[in-house]
C-alpha cells in the first residue's frame, strides 16, 4: 500500500497547492454554512445582513473565499459572531488565501 505522497508524487506542484487551496476553502465554507445554520438564518438574510447577494454568500459557502477583510466582518455582524472566530477560521484555512 503506498502512502499518500507517493499517490501524489506525479503531479506537479503546482496542481498539489491548486488542490490545498480548493480544500481549504471548501473546509472555510462548511464552517461558514454551518455558523449560519446554527444562528437559524437563511442564505439570502444572511447576505442582506451582510450587504451581499444571495449568489456571493452561496458562493462562499461552496468555496470562493472572500479576499477583503471587510467582508469578513460583515459577515460576522450578520451572523452575531465574534469576528474572532471568522479570524481564527480564515487562520485554519489561510491556504485558501494562497494564490
Amino acid at each position: 500500500m503506498s502512502t499518500p505522497l507517493k499517490m501524489f508524487a506525479s503531479l506537479p506542484s503546482s496542481y498539489l497547492s491548486e488542490v490545498r487551496r480548493q480544500s481549504m476553502g471548501r473546509l472555510f465554507g462548511f464552517c461558514i454554512q454551518k455558523t449560519r445554520e446554527n444562528t437559524d438564518l437563511s442564505i439570502e438574510e444572511a447576505a442582506r445582513l451582510s450587504g451581499m447577494e444571495s449568489s456571493e454568500w452561496m458562493a462562499i459557502e461552496e468555496g470562493n473565499v472572500p479576499q477583503d477583510i471587510n467582508r469578513l466582518r460583515a459577515m460576522a455582524d450578520a451572523m452575531e459572531i465574534n469576528f474572532d472566530k471568522i479570524a481564527t477560521l480564515v487562520l485554519v484555512c489561510r491556504a485558501a488565501w494562497e494564490l
